[in-house]
């Protein structure tokens, strides 16, 4: 609704900008409250609670250990195996729950996007926070973990917020393309969890990307997840520094960010004609 009357106000758009900060500070407490509602139902009723923020990576990274570190014997960069994996993890897993969260963020809230104006970039832009709560909880586990493992972090913690706003700028992203596919077309929900899989396994989590080099580390480094996930290593745990093939994933994630701005402000349009 307006802020000066109590009339109506449907489908405004932000007059031609990509993103309109102004309206999206006006209406903070609106992600705010879409974030806790997130947190309330996913944890509401579930014995473990927050529990389970832990409960999950350490029996993923459990399976990982037995399938990629004494079966295949995949190259952890000289850094214990399961410090290693639960990195790669711990970043993987804010993407895939932001991405999967973030897609439903419009298709979930059709009475709000029907009835009441507010600027359409909320709904996905919360999607973003609730993830941060478990990406904490995964810190201090990995944290744990470093000192049983006699890991000690280097200089290049210092990177830490560089490397944080990376992610979100990762997740970002396909999270605006999703969301505005999802009001249009429901088959995208279908898509996401098989394409999160896939992708899974198509990124450095589990494993290194060391091995690749030339041609083909490049062709590898336009996933968007390869730098973030690389960092992850360099930055929390001292791992040693993944190359320049990091700065072709940046300019891909960011390119992929913009991409998903410009296509979600040109179709908000018509979300409340379609939804």
């Amino acid at each position: 609704m307006s802020p000066n009357n109590d009339r109506w106000v449907e489908n405004r758009t932000g007059h031609g900008r990509l993103v309109p900060w102004a309206e999206i500070w006006n209406a903070r407490e609106l992600i705010g409250f879409f974030a806790l509602r997130d947190l309330r139902v996913r944890y509401k009723q579930a014995i473990l609670g927050v529990a389970w923020v832990v409960v999950q990576p350490a029996v993923t990274v459990a399976a990982f250990t037995l399938a990629f570190d004494r079966l295949a014997g995949v190259d952890s960069r000289g850094l214990p195996y399961p410090v290693f994996a639960l990195t790669g993890l711990l970043a993987w897993t804010y993407l895939s729950e932001s991405i999967s969260r973030g897609s439903e963020s419009l298709s979930s809230n059709t009475s709000l996007v029907t009835k009441v104006y507010f600027p359409r970039l909320i709904a996905p832009m919360a999607a973003l926070l609730p993830p941060m709560v478990d990406l904490g909880v995964g810190l201090v586990l990995l944290a744990v973990l470093c000192v049983a493992y006699g890991v000690a972090p280097s200089a290049a913690l210092l990177l830490l917020p560089v490397w944080f706003v990376l992610l979100v700028l990762t997740a970002l992203g396909p999270v605006l393309l999703l969301a505005a596919l999802n009001v249009r077309f429901r088959d995208v929900r279908h898509l996401i969890t098989p394409m999160l899989q896939a992708l899974l396994f198509l990124s450095p989590v589990a494993y290194s990307a060391n091995g690749l080099t030339g041609v083909r580390r490049l062709l590898y480094a336009l996933n968007p997840a390869f730098a973030v996930l690389e960092l992850a290593r360099f930055v929390l745990i001292g791992g040693p520094w993944p190359g320049p093939a990091v700065a072709l994933s940046i300019v891909t994630a960011t390119l992929f960010a913009v991409a998903g701005l410009v296509y979600f402000q040109r179709a908000q349009r018509s979300f409340a004609d379609v939804i």
